[in-house]
């Protein structure tokens, strides 16, 4: 049975599985060491009972905590992947529900995230969960070249919605 543990950075040693794919961001080892350091909190493996890394999510906090009016403290996804081979067996909700639970632990009031525009399976996948195109961001990616959808999902704290309006 898989279980969702806190990511290290001796994952970064055997996460291949996860990162060789066209549709997944490999970022260099002082950027997940960063997140591992300030937010440890948002980084989750979903391990296998034999030790594969099956996907993670790594997360963070921001916005301005002490600004009520702008309501921009949130959660956002900064990766969330799957090995193909683990693919189609709720991973990545579980994951991205882990993250949207931590994100109410910090009282945010929205978790965002960007995803390919022809990334049309994740887009489902996250408009089931109830995230919304909030905008699109142009020649958001690099390589190759595509344009981004900001999405977004209100938490409880933002009972009117205001930040993904």
């Amino acid at each position: 049975m898989t279980s969702l543990r806190c990511f290290s950075m001796l994952d970064l040693l055997k996460f291949n599985k996860v990162n060789l794919d066209i549709l997944t961001e490999t970022y260099n080892v002082s950027f997940y060491g960063k997140y591992l350091a300030k937010w440890p909190e948002y980084c989750k493996v979903a391990e296998s009972p034999s030790g594969d890394i099956q996907g993670y999510v790594l997360g963070k906090v921001e916005g301005d905590k002490s600004n009520e009016e702008k309501k921009n403290w949130h959660g956002h996804v900064t990766a969330v992947t799957v090995a193909p081979s683990y693919r189609r067996q709720g991973l990545a909700k579980a994951l991205m529900k882990y993250l949207e639970d931590t994100t109410i632990m910090h009282n945010g009031f929205f978790v965002d995230l960007f995803v390919r525009k022809s990334n049309e399976v994740a887009i489902g996948m996250y408009e089931g969960m109830g995230y919304r195109v909030y905008r699109t961001v142009v020649n958001y990616y690099s390589q190759p070249e595509e344009d981004s959808y900001d999405m977004r999902k209100a938490m409880p704290r933002d009972k009117d919605k205001t930040g993904i309006a």
